[in-house]
């Protein structure tokens, strides 16, 4: 028993030594293509900084600042160099370090996207709960073509319609965002309504097309176990259907669903970008669009790296946590 134990967790060990080199390996390659695209793409980020009474001495010295007269090769070998160190230099933007700009937004987005995740993962599972027992029927029929419509909108559209509907016209909820204008006058209860107020239509936004996911999902993966001869036998023997929905056919379900969530998890931390921008929230996906549009180089490349990352973790645990319910997947990947 024990030498199976350890069996089981070398082949965990190397399934995840495999993956880590992978993601590190794709990680690299990405980096390095941004950043090569960055800098070969139209349009100079120092000169934003330089105005036409600036002698071209002091021009050259705002240049040289930003590490840009250099060659392209030589920005690449300093730019790995630093990579290696954890140092993704100064914010041409906000002239600090790139990580403590970054420290500074990515706290909201974790948080926001673990509400997210919650919310979508809770909604699709009790929905398809909902229909489980009737397929096909009108209730299964309406929910299944309703999910398919909201995932088919861009999260953009229903953004600016949920702002119109409850903002402009009902004026409800705020429009954009984290908090009010009198907001440290409030106390602390006050201060907690105000954020929810805030946050209610950036997490529908981000939330619909998720919740659709994981429902289509389960809903598929519930219908398909049902299905199974090992239902009709549990039933031929008198289980009730309440025992063998909760203990046999959930479990089952939900297992290939866990993939799917490593994914999703992955991309909500990568950051919401147009939920973010839409609503004007302090997070990654913000930071990376302003990023983006300032030509911050530096900023632009930490943005992405840390969102790799946190893709890779959260596929990553995913696959560990998959491995560890089913141990065909290990054997699988080994071979």
């Amino acid at each position: 028993m024990i030498k199976e134990k350890s069996a089981d967790w070398n082949s965990i060990f190397i399934l995840l030594l495999k993956r880590v080199l992978t993601s590190v390996i794709v990680l690299f390659l990405m980096i390095t293509f941004l950043f090569f695209l960055l800098r070969i793409a139209p349009g100079d980020p120092s000169q934003k900084f330089v105005s036409p009474d600036l002698s071209p001495r002091l021009a050259a010295m705002v240049r040289q600042s930003f590490d840009l007269n250099s060659s392209l090769l030589d920005q690449y070998k300093t730019f790995i160099l630093n990579l290696i160190k954890g140092d993704f230099g100064i914010s041409y933007t906000y002239r600090i370090p790139v990580i403590q700009v970054i420290g500074e937004f990515l706290p909201f987005t974790i948080i926001f996207s673990l509400i997210c995740f919650i919310i979508q993962l809770s909604a699709g599972f009790l929905l398809a709960l909902f229909v489980v027992k009737k397929i096909n029927g009108t209730r299964d029929k309406i929910i299944s073509q309703t999910s398919i419509m909201v995932y088919a909108l861009p999260s953009f559209v229903i953004g600016v319609a949920l702002i119109f509907i409850f903002s402009v016209l009902l004026n409800i909820f705020p429009s954009s965002g984290l908090s009010s204008f009198d907001f440290d006058s409030f106390n602390f209860f006050q201060k907690m309504i105000d954020y929810a107020r805030h946050m209610v239509l950036p997490l529908i936004t981000l939330s619909l097309g998720g919740i659709a996911v994981y429902y289509k999902y389960l809903r598929d993966n519930l219908e398909e176990v049902y299905n199974k001869s090992f239902v009709e036998n549990l039933r031929a023997h008198g289980f009730e259907e309440k025992v063998i929905t909760k203990k046999h056919v959930i479990p089952n379900a939900i297992s290939p669903l866990i993939a799917v969530a490593g994914v999703e998890l992955g991309l909500l931390f990568g950051g919401a970008l147009i939920t973010e921008v839409i609503f004007a929230l302090p997070g990654m996906g913000r930071l990376t669009i302003n990023a983006i549009l300032s030509r911050d180089y530096p900023l632009v490349i930490g943005c992405t790296f840390v969102s790799g990352v946190l893709i890779i973790i959260t596929n990553l645990t995913a696959d560990l946590i998959k491995a560890k319910m089913d141990k065909r997947i290990v054997k699988g990947i080994l071979n």
